[in-house]
């Protein structure tokens, strides 16, 4: 997708209306100063670095995240709806959806994500970004945890675990987590389900959005066709009904 200028500007200034809307005054100060301070940065940044993740493009961080947040506020209706607990507020829910992939903006010295410059990586692997080698390696729940309380932002338990393992089985080590094997282990909290959903579902939807903008969609595979037995013409009708009987048992 193809922002301009102006687009960018405008989606940044109502990704900023999330945190007033549903962040608490001191901390929605201290997440739009963090914002502010690198406003450039994420005003352009991608959700992804290769093609057919979901939107590599200047301007696609800010449109996951919002995305992801409203998805992940129709869910938690529906959810309440189906009976399910509702054992967060919905700050918090919206904290972590805000925040779940804070860490992709790189560190406050750099960003994360770099314009590929290799032609042949671009096109053969689609590999629109590449990663700054400056940064040191960590897994981006990790780091969006550690930027917000590099900022002294306080996080409580519902969104610190939403954040930690919001990429659900996606990531083997947040199996301990989501398979227990006692009452005590198991989940406190509806919060990380929810917003696993809310991700899943906002990336799928701008994996469709990418899929069909071009003209590399993988075509489903044909169902293989039955076998259509020829059958003589010199035996009577009773006979060739017996025949067709019989190949239509082989061939179900």
């Amino acid at each position: 997708m193809d922002y301009t200028v102006e687009e960018l500007q405008k989606n940044y200034e109502k990704f900023l209306t999330y945190i007033d809307r549903h962040i608490a005054p001191e901390r929605a100060k201290q997440l739009k100063q963090l914002y502010t301070d690198h406003a450039e940065r994420i005003m352009l940044m991608p959700a992804s670095s290769v093609d057919h993740h979901h939107n590599t493009f200047p301007g696609g961080y800010v449109d996951h995240v919002m995305r992801v947040v409203d998805c992940a506020l129709k869910l938690k209706e529906l959810w309440a709806d189906m009976g399910s607990y509702i054992d967060y507020t919905e700050e918090e829910l919206v904290f972590a959806a805000l925040n779940h992939d804070l860490g992709k903006i790189g560190t406050e010295e750099a960003e994360q994500y770099q314009i590929n410059e290799s032609e042949w990586h671009r096109k053969n692997q689609g590999k629109v970004y590449k990663m700054n080698p400056v940064n040191p390696f960590m897994p981006v729940p990790d780091r969006s945890l550690f930027l917000l309380q590099q900022r002294g932002i306080k996080v409580s338990f519902n969104e610190y675990v939403g954040i930690k393992i919001h990429d659900g089985l996606y990531d083997e080590g947040n199996k301990p987590y989501y398979i227990s094997h006692s009452r005590e282990a198991k989940l406190r909290t509806n919060l990380p389900i929810l917003l696993h959903h809310a991700d899943h579902m906002a990336s799928r939807i701008e994996y469709e959005r990418w899929e069909r903008s071009t003209d590399v969609a993988v075509a489903m595979p044909k169902t293989k066709e039955k076998r259509k037995p020829s059958v003589p013409t010199d035996i009577s009708e009773e006979q060739k009904d017996d025949l067709m009987n019989v190949f239509n048992n082989l061939f179900k």
